[in-house]
């Protein structure tokens, strides 16, 4: 059944002529920030050349472009998530998916691997943009990873943020409001932070995010992300769970 859901959901974003705009608007510019860093990489080519340790391509191109779209889908996410459970309470259709045969966990768990595929499609989009560099240099395939691992758990984690002030408010677009806010508020804390060791960055999933920008892997980011995730999920089914007993 979380297939299915996340079939139907998939499907119904694709749908919507807003998701193409969007989509279109989005490469546009990730294609727009791409050609800038590879003009300003070459400019710079010949200085580097006499540096003892140069940085390549893939620090001077890819950390700054997947820097740019871990913003970009920081301000995305928000106006998906608005139509995953906003959007069918204001057409009505809310109270018929809450009826069906169908635990909320499995509703929820459906809308948001429904979303996760769109998303991962706009992440693959962006790797094979990148992955041009390989036919004129010798590109870092480790730290391109690294940040592509880091996109999709960036992402997973805005898009239950995003799910769950959808599942909390009855207008789309306060939703999409709320929960950009709180992605925004999320990642200030991380610029204020004056220590890198500081409670506040460590609940900032930027924070999280910067260590794998430049290629660190470690298991501390790994499970912030997962609990991070889990946790909005989970508040997510509990407070739908409560909405269908009081119905």
């Amino acid at each position: 059944m979380i297939f299915t859901i996340a079939r139907k959901e998939f499907r119904s974003l694709f749908a919507a002529p807003s998701t193409w705009w969007m989509l279109a608007l989005m490469q546009f510019l990730f294609a727009w920030f791409f050609f800038v860093r590879i003009d300003d990489y070459l400019q710079v080519q010949a200085q580097l050349t006499q540096l003892a340790n140069a940085p390549g391509s893939t620090i001077a191109v890819a950390s700054p472009l997947y820097s740019a779209l871990a913003l970009m889908l920081m301000l995305l996410i928000p106006l998906f998530t608005m139509r995953l459970i906003a959007e069918e309470r204001r057409n009505r259709t809310w109270v018929l998916l809450l009826t069906a045969p169908v635990s909320v966990t499995h509703i929820v768990l459906g809308k948001f691997l429904g979303l996760m595929l769109l998303l991962v499609l706009i992440v693959a989009g962006s790797a094979i943009m990148l992955v041009t560099l390989l036919l004129g240099t010798h590109a870092d395939l480790g730290l391109m990873l690294a940040n592509i691992l880091g996109v999709l758990l960036l992402s997973a984690s805005y898009a239950a943020l995003g799910l769950y002030f959808s599942a909390l408010s009855k207008q789309p677009v306060i939703a999409a409001i709320g929960a950009l806010g709180m992605s925004f508020g999320l990642w200030l804390l991380e610029l204020s932070a004056s220590d890198n060791r500081s409670f506040l960055r460590a609940i900032s999933p930027n924070a999280h995010f910067q260590n794998l920008n430049m290629g660190l892997v470690n298991s501390a980011d790994l499970i912030y992300f997962m609990l991070f995730t889990a946790t909005l999920l989970w508040l997510t089914i509990r407070q739908l769970n409560d909405e269908r007993r009081s119905s």
